[in-house]
């Protein structure tokens, strides 16, 4: 990690920009000492997340007895109430000057405040006010941070950079479990002291955000952003309001990437209803039912830089669609009569590497569609789209589950995958011959 000091310059006291090294014989690093600053933020306060994201469906479902169709609503609020305050954090982010730190401390304050709450929640309505706020907090922060991530990286380089700190942010989600596995073998009220536990290192990963991140970062290539000219960094702009965010979809790579992304999401079963399924399908003891993230973790750790490089040299658009491809593969073994360990390892094989070629990969491709000036809101507006469509995603699910049983609700959830997947495509080759 590097500490940034930050300089005023000239007598509006405005902080140095973090620009990287362009002297003549220095080549810009790959990976700017931002994007590792950052990741080691995500790293920490990931590890906080998924060590209540591991215990939460077995706490809701067998310690409250909540219902499948209660647990999708209550997952989805993970998604959803996050989604909606996303195009706010962006926004804020890029109306004040790209000061992008400030908006996602404030993100990442408001979930460590959240976590020891927790132990507070025993019903569905408290649990659910809890989670609404520690989403609120994710969705303030995430669109500031992949903003800073695109800004302090050269464009050729994005796909690396995301995938870097994506591989970071795994390490903490790898971890996370690990530390929930422990403090409930090791306690006797397990599901309290880890929502303590968690509290605690969300707090040290706002700190190390305080101590470690520069405040401000700037177009690494200001010759990237084909809408402003030469001098437009320079000279003073009003602020962009609301309406310039949203007007944003009118460029049209931007908006069938939007598009595709909905799709997609609308068709993807979340983290928690996918574990669920694994562990009854295989038979798997409750006590092993944190552990089954660590599988999604470890792949993901391993694939994200490689496969962060190859969309740099790649189509980033279509790894994007093809790591869809892959949970659909992911829903067949499910689905197939094999069951066991064997098909739980595979199953989790094919999920890290879904995420590995879609996460950061859709942050990349993204950047590459807006002006520097909106990277925040152009963030914000396609993870808004995803996260919304999984939300609808969660409670469908849910939904299906409770009134058909779970394999009818995969099997569905697995064709409508297909024909979303078929449609991205067109959408895809539509926009190729189009720019041809």
């Amino acid at each position: 990690m590097y500490l940034a000091d930050s300089r005023s310059t000239g007598s509006r006291g405005t902080e140095a920009a973090v620009v990287p090294d362009t002297r003549p014989g220095r080549r810009p690093a790959a990976v700017p000492p931002t994007v590792l600053a950052l990741g080691a933020v995500s790293l920490i306060t990931d590890v906080s997340s998924e060590m209540v994201a591991a215990v939460l469906p077995l706490y809701v479902v067998t310690a409250l007895g909540l219902s499948p169709l209660g647990f999708g609503l209550l997952d989805g609020i993970n998604n959803g109430v996050g989604a909606l305050v996303r195009l706010a954090g962006g926004h804020l982010a890029d109306r004040g000057g790209r000061r992008h730190k400030v908006v996602a401390g404030l993100g990442y304050g408001l979930s460590a405040v959240c976590k020891p709450l927790l132990l507070l929640a025993h019903t569905l309505p408290v649990i659910s006010a809890v989670l609404a706020a520690d989403r609120t907090g994710k969705g303030l922060r995430t669109a500031p941070r992949d903003a800073m991530i695109s800004l302090s990286t050269e464009p050729e380089h994005r796909g690396r950079a995301f995938g870097v700190h994506r591989a970071m942010d795994t390490t903490g989600a790898l971890l996370g479990p690990l530390v929930a596995f422990a403090v409930l073998r090791a306690t006797v009220d397990g599901y309290d002291a880890v929502f303590a536990v968690s509290g605690c290192v969300a707090a040290l990963g706002v700190l190390v955000l305080l101590l470690f991140v520069p405040r401000r970062v700037t177009l690494a290539d200001a010759d990237a952003d084909a809408d402003a000219d030469a001098d437009a960094e320079r000279r003073p702009e009003r602020p962009p309001a609301l309406r310039d965010s949203l007007a944003l979809l009118r460029r049209p790579d931007l908006r069938r990437l939007t598009v595709c992304a909905t799709l997609l999401g609308l068709t993807t079963v979340s983290d928690s209803f996918l574990y669920l399924l694994l562990q009854r399908e295989g038979n798997l003891p409750a006590h092993l039912f944190p552990l089954l993230p660590l599988g999604t973790a470890a792949v993901f750790l391993l694939l994200a830089v490689p496969l962060g490089a190859l969309a740099d040299r790649v189509d980033r658009r279509r790894l994007f669609l093809a790591g869809h491809g892959v949970l659909l593969l992911g829903y067949g073994v499910v689905l197939s009569p094999r069951h066991g360990v064997p098909a739980v390892i595979a199953v989790l094989v094919l999920h890290g590497t879904f995420y590995a070629a879609t996460d950061g990969v859709l942050a990349a491709a993204t950047a590459g569609t807006v002006p520097a000036r909106h990277q925040g809101a152009g963030q914000a507006l396609v993870g808004t789209a995803q996260a919304l469509a999984r939300f609808a995603c969660s409670l469908a699910f849910g939904a299906a589950w409770s009134l058909w049983g779970e394999r009818t609700a995969l099997a569905v959830t697995a064709a409508a995958l297909a024909v979303s997947a078929v449609v991205a495509s067109f959408l895809l080759r539509t926009a190729d011959e189009v720019s041809a």
